[in-house]
């Protein structure tokens, strides 16, 4: 099952080719993720999870160039693969039917006293399989 949800085109967002920059993107991924993590579980009723967690890569296709500000993407993301303490993310960003760019990450999950990688818990896990659809072009 994915997960859906909305980022904000802004007017700044566009750089001097007229496009968002590309640079922005990750900030769209980003929020997006936190929504899936925090916002989304809050307005449901529980608790974030895995708000303690980094980018230890990323990677984006652009497909299409987004030259207008104020508008919203739909941002889907789902889990393509989980490992110990890291976990594969997908996200397809499009408007009006129109695919602009592929993105993934992989999040590493974090002690927040040790600033070290941490076993994912099994209630994380549970979160993260809801989430899974596995692809031959996701490994961790």
């Amino acid at each position: 099952m994915r997960f859906h949800t909305k980022a904000h085109v802004r007017w700044d967002d566009l750089d001097a080719f007229g496009h968002v920059n590309n640079a922005k993107y990750l900030v769209f991924v980003q929020e997006a993720r936190f929504d899936l993590v925090s916002f989304d579980r809050i307005r449901r009723g529980f608790e974030p999870i895995l708000t303690d967690m980094v980018v230890g890569r990323a990677e984006i296709d652009f497909l299409l160039p987004i030259y207008v500000g104020g508008i919203d993407l739909d941002v889907a993301i789902w889990i393509t693969a989980i490992g110990n303490s890291s976990f594969a993310v997908a996200y397809e960003l499009s408007s009006e039917a129109r695919l602009h760019a592929r993105a993934k990450t992989i999040q590493v999950a974090v002690d927040m006293e040790t600033k070290k990688s941490r076993p994912l818990s099994q209630e994380e896990r549970e979160f993260l399989m809801a989430l899974l659809e596995p692809t031959g072009y996701s490994k961790i």
